[in-house]
């Protein structure tokens, strides 16, 4: 096989043939959508608002124009994605411009985070149906939602964009509904509510009542809360036209996502304090509709919360197995996780399946050492893809103009130059992080699994080309 930094692309259709075409348009405009607005925006954000007070409107503006980072990767991830389909994704992306080890890093890195999502997702899960029903197992909870939605993606690629449609659209509603009721609350037209003014943006301590490192804290909080928009491009190769799908996805999905996650958190700390134990004990939106009246708040959120753990399962189910798929296609693999039956990589969803199971397990087993070893490994793989991504459109762009001008589809605004820029904004963020005790650590597991998996995966490449 020659080496695939240098071969002639086929055209995008072409890619992926042995999976179906089973996703509408519909599917990924929600898939998009969908993807960013998980429980760490319902409940984790909460950490963030503690740590920054209301400066946490500017945490998550600087987030979003860092996203201007997700904004700019969404739109390069965009970019490839349109030209070259493919359920690798940033993956394939990335051993087409860099080289195959870069593929293969990015891919299994990728793989491990999705699936330690999908087991802390599980879990998240059991914990809100055992408080409703005292007494239940959590585990048996745990097993049975990964037996659902194991099912669900072994079935047809169609039924995860039906699950992704409907999971999305209810999270959806929940918060344009949430950002409705906040900002009549804020203007006093509320029955029952008084207009809180600037009360809790300027009082208690102030707009940054912890200063600048209050202000750093929150922003590592909300710069990784908008990671999950890569699925829509994973899962864009197999839908009925996946340039279009792509094109449309990403542009329809930025503002909105901007919107609701800017706009929810500037709703939140102007109408409940910021130092409110209520904000990160109910998390903060449950604190807001209680603020305002709204009866049941608290179990109103938990059912969109459940939604928001769900969804997250059966998209990192779905992730996770194409990723393998892909990287198993392209060599990189064991074989067995390459099979396709009806369309669909079963062996691979099995794979992630179990792999997310056995995560469950670790945080029973060895809650102290081993799982949380785990997390840490897992912490900062979303900025490593993020690098990968930026680094491989700068080196497509020029190739996809000299070679098959008509690929492009989907166009980075101001290349090279906003590249640069959102590259200097992943640099500014890893040196955050090495600030922060709490986030240095994730920086060095990460760093070494990274360091890992691409000395593994050079090896690999170098001996390839030997034979």
């Amino acid at each position: 096989m020659p080496n695939s930094t240098t071969t002639v692309e086929t055209p995008p259709q072409a890619a992926d043939a042995t999976l179906s075409h089973g996703l509408k348009q519909r599917h990924l405009s929600m898939i998009a959508l969908g993807g960013v607005i998980g429980a760490g925006l319902f409940v984790g954000s909460g950490a963030g608002i503690a740590a920054a007070g209301p400066s946490i409107v500017i945490a998550y503006t600087l987030s979003g124009l860092l996203v201007m980072l997700v904004m700019l990767v969404m739109r390069m991830l965009g970019e490839m994605s349109a030209a070259y389909p493919s359920s690798g994704s940033f993956s394939a992306h990335a051993e087409r411009a860099i080289g195959p080890w870069a593929g293969f890093t990015a891919g299994w890195s990728f793989w491990v985070l999705l699936c330690t999502a999908v087991g802390l997702e599980g879990i998240g899960a059991a914990k809100i149906v055992t408080g409703w029903l005292p007494g239940t197992p959590e585990w048996a909870w745990v097993a049975l939602f990964m037996v659902v939605f194991c099912v669900t993606n072994l079935a047809a690629v169609k039924n995860f964009g039906e699950f992704e449609f409907w999971f999305a659209a209810l999270k959806v509603g929940a918060i344009s509904l949430f950002l409705v009721l906040g900002v009549l609350a804020i203007a006093g037209v509320l029955p029952g509510t008084d207009a809180p003014g600037t009360a809790n943006l300027t009082g208690e301590g102030g707009f940054l009542p912890n200063g600048s490192e209050g202000l750093v804290i929150g922003l590592l909080a909300s710069v990784f809360a908008y990671g999950g928009l890569e699925t829509v491009t994973i899962a864009a190769a197999e839908s009925e036209d996946p340039v279009r799908g792509v094109a449309s996805a990403v542009r329809t999905a930025m503002w909105r996502i901007a919107l609701f996650y800017i706009g929810s958190m500037a709703v939140i700390v102007t109408l409940v304090p910021w130092d409110s134990e209520a904000v990160v004990a109910n998390g903060p939106y449950v604190a807001a509709l209680q603020h305002i009246g709204i009866p049941a708040a608290g179990q109103v959120m938990n059912v969109v919360i459940l939604v928001a753990l769900l969804s997250a399962m059966n998209a990192n189910i779905y992730g996770s197995s194409r990723i393998a798929y892909s990287l198993v296609e392209r060599g990189q693999g064991p074989k067995v996780l390459g099979r396709v039956s009806g369309g669909v990589p079963r062996t691979a969803v099995l794979a992630s399946s179990v792999f997310g199971f056995v995560c469950v397990a670790l945080s029973y087993w060895r809650p102290d050492d081993v799982f949380p070893w785990l997390l840490n490994m897992i912490g900062a793989v979303v900025l490593v893809v993020w690098i990968l991504i930026a680094v491989s459109q700068l080196r497509l762009r020029r190739r996809l103009e000299r070679e098959s001008p008509q690929n492009l589809a989907v166009r980075m605004w101001a290349f090279p130059w906003l590249t640069w820029v959102a590259l200097a904004g992943m640099a500014a963020i890893f040196v955050l992080m090495a600030r922060e005790p709490g986030t240095r650590v994730q920086l060095y597991w990460t760093g070494g699994m990274t360091a890992v998996l691409a000395a593994v995966g050079y090896a690999w490449q170098k001996a390839r080309a030997e034979r």
